[in-house]
């Protein structure tokens, strides 16, 4: 807990007023669109980028805390977290991040945290793999794992 609050604070220190009114009509946050409900501190993707890099070998308990923020930008920092491990990992490790991230899709919930995340994560581990999961995915009727298929 100590750990997510930490970097959620780092994240704050990058917040920019100007975005944090622009991007909930960006995301299309509003009643009925896609990203209803989702909530945006106001921080560019470099920086956030930035945050993940130094953060990426957190516990994936602390990831999960991050993935259950009500903030966007902590949900994409905890993802591109583990874009930036699974680069560096072995097999195994890259099976664990991908068995993680698979158990998450519930909390990657917007076009931006699938297209950061799915390609360096479920795409590279399956290359050269079977690729079972991406159907059993695309038939699923939430639209996010539809996506990140």
């Amino acid at each position: 807990m100590q750990k997510t609050k930490e970097i959620q604070q780092e994240l704050e220190q990058y917040i920019d007023p100007v975005k944090r009114e622009y991007l909930p009509n960006f995301f299309k946050t509003g009643k009925g669109q896609y990203g209803e409900g989702d909530k945006f501190l106001g921080i560019v993707v470099p920086n956030t980028r930035m945050v993940a890099k130094r953060h990426k070998d957190v516990p994936f308990e602390v990831m999960v805390e991050l993935l259950q923020s009500e903030w966007h930008e902590c949900r994409l920092c905890a993802l591109l977290m583990l874009v930036e491990r699974f680069k560096k990992c072995d097999e195994k490790g890259k099976k664990e991040i991908f068995d993680f991230y698979l158990s998450q899709t519930a909390r990657i919930n917007n076009w931006d945290l699938v297209d950061l995340s799915a390609p360096g994560i479920v795409g590279e581990y399956l290359k050269d793999k079977p690729r079972d999961v991406l159907y059993r995915l695309a038939g699923n009727e939430l639209l996010w794992d539809q996506r990140i298929a």
